[in-house]
């Protein structure tokens, strides 16, 4: 495991923190004796603040409870309750339903930008991860940038060198931040309507949006978690079979706080004929496919870097299924005579049945049901790693991605160029893939962390047209970043005329075509600043 900054508390704070929190200074902790809203509000506070969730929980959060019953708790003793019925259920009969119905709120602190992605890899959980949109990374912690700095790397030959380009990218980073909110200032001066704050905040959102491509991979990050005990051994075992070092690491921290709170959902990870098989079979076969990969597929072809976003694969007969489906529960038929009568329809008789299903949405979360389900679609996407890293966390799809290099490139948000800064952003990229090149021979896993966020990875999307119109509705919104926008927008336009799934594509009245806006998060802003509004008034 990489060095932790380890906070520091008051006695009289930490007092209050062993009440709440398994450990106090670890980076990984669950949150427990405090009500679910409290944990809720918490971690949605905590993805747009660069305070650590202890300390955030300190300053905004612990005025407003009554501690006083409390003295007398320590969780970061652990729990010492019996367990023997979860223990006979669970253990000796199997049941992995009963590891569904505990959760645990964790915290997981000072984790790579490639580590968030293993940490939420897993569809049965939920996560919350720190912003680069609203958290600035120009500030140092104890004198050092916030990047993982990974031990194999440091105790090489190469530690040296690798600590000096990732300090000169977080110095490219911090210089060109203000110089582009400078420039947005100039160019699109503050509405005599908005306040100083929700300009403020809109000109630093979109600065940010533009200089973040030069983090690179190994920037750290806070994720806030919740999930069951079931979803936490299924990331545990995959955490222990993966390739790198800081994730398997970051296992037995996880691992360890997890025994405190819900210990019985999770003592087959460390059963050797149960999550010790499991981990090594994963393990197996990574390398296994890694070794067949190498020996089948020229590796040495270039990268084809034209299509953004490529369909690759669709039903062609799928607005004939989805009106079979729509029609399905409302009949007393088989699928099969439904979907014979679908086909001697007429096209408006079926845009008919489409568009009552549709109904009257109102905005986006009015959703459809599950009909929509029953299309696929398939796409081969060439962006971005920070636009990846947005679009990854749809868990209702299916996604692989491939290693995070140099070699696909890297994009250059237009901003960058208005403010005169072309000439630097490229500097940090050149010297973002000289230190991949020199690590990838010795430290194949852990070069990646070398890579800037704005160089492109290559990934698939397989989902239905239901999550499609979720995820593609909200990714391109005005208010979202550039990146993943333009591939939710290539998505949409991929639907209706690759596949020629017009009335599909219809239903999804909410996507947006628009160019982008000036200030993405100036709309947004006026909103949240309305609320904050009325909740003072009430």
């Amino acid at each position: 495991m990489g060095v932790y900054v380890v906070e520091d508390f008051s006695e009289d704070e930490a007092d209050v923190l062993r009440r709440y929190f398994t450990n106090l200074d670890q980076p990984v902790f669950a949150l427990v004796n405090l009500p679910e809203v409290v944990k809720g509000a918490l971690f949605a506070r905590y993805s747009r603040s660069s305070k650590s969730l202890r300390r955030l929980f300190l300053d905004e959060f612990v005025g407003e409870l009554d501690i006083e019953g409390d003295t007398s708790i320590d969780a970061t003793i652990g729990l010492d309750r019996a367990e023997e019925l979860y223990e006979r259920v669970f253990l000796e009969y199997g049941d992995d339903s009963v590891a569904q119905l505990g959760g645990v709120h964790l915290a997981c602190e000072q984790a790579s930008n490639l580590l968030t992605k293993v940490l939420e890899w897993g569809r049965l959980a939920s996560y919350l991860e720190q912003s680069t949109r609203y958290i600035a990374y120009d500030s140092r912690v104890d004198g050092r940038y916030r990047y993982f700095r990974d031990p194999e790397i440091l105790s090489s030959e190469l530690g040296t060198r690798y600590i000096g380009d990732m300090d000169r990218l977080f110095d490219a980073y911090a210089e060109m931040a203000p110089l582009v909110q400078e420039h947005i200032k100039r160019t699109t001066p503050k509405s005599s309507g908005d306040s100083d704050f929700v300009y403020r905040m809109a000109v630093k959102a979109k600065a940010l949006d533009s200089v973040r491509g030069i983090l690179p991979a190994a920037a750290q990050s806070n994720v806030g978690m919740y999930g069951s005990g079931q979803s936490y051994e299924q990331l545990l075992l995959r955490m222990r079979s993966h390739p790198l070092p800081e994730a398997r690491s970051y296992a037995d921290l996880i691992l360890a706080e997890l025994r405190k709170v819900i210990p019985s959902f999770v003592r087959r990870v460390d059963l050797p004929e149960r999550g010790g098989v499991w981990s090594a079979y994963l393990a197996d076969n990574h390398h296994a496919m890694a070794d067949v990969a190498d020996g089948l597929l020229d590796q040495s072809a270039s990268p084809d870097r034209a299509a953004v976003v490529d369909l690759v694969d669709f039903d062609p007969d799928a607005e004939v299924k989805v009106v079979a489906s729509m029609l399905y529960p409302h009949s007393h038929l088989s699928e099969r005579a439904i979907e014979a009568q679908v086909r001697d329809m007429s096209v408006d008789d079926r845009l008919r049945v489409i568009r009552t299903y549709t109904g009257d949405r109102q905005n986006r979360r009015h959703r459809p049901g599950r009909a929509l389900e029953r299309p696929f679609y398939r796409f081969d996407v060439l962006a971005d790693y920070g636009a990846f890293r947005d679009l990854q966390r749809h868990r209702l799809m299916t996604i692989e991605w491939q290693q995070l290099t140099t070699k696909h490139g890297f994009t250059r948000p237009e901003l960058v160029d208005e403010a005169g800064l072309a000439d630097r952003f490229d500097e940090a990229m050149e010297r973002s893939a000289g230190l991949f090149q020199v690590l990838e021979p010795s430290f194949e896993a852990q070069a990646s962390y070398a890579v800037a966020l704005a160089y492109r990875v290559r990934f698939n999307v397989n989902l239905n047209a239901r999550a499609a119109l979720h995820m593609l509705e909200l990714r391109s919104t005005p208010q979202g970043h550039p990146a993943y926008r333009l591939v939710a927008q290539q998505m949409h336009r991929a639907i209706a005329d690759q596949a020629g799934h017009h009335a599909i594509a219809e239903m999804m009245l909410f996507v947006n075509h628009a160019s982008d806006t000036e200030l993405e998060r100036l709309e947004s802003e006026r909103r949240a600043e309305v609320r904050r509004q009325e909740l003072g008034q009430r």
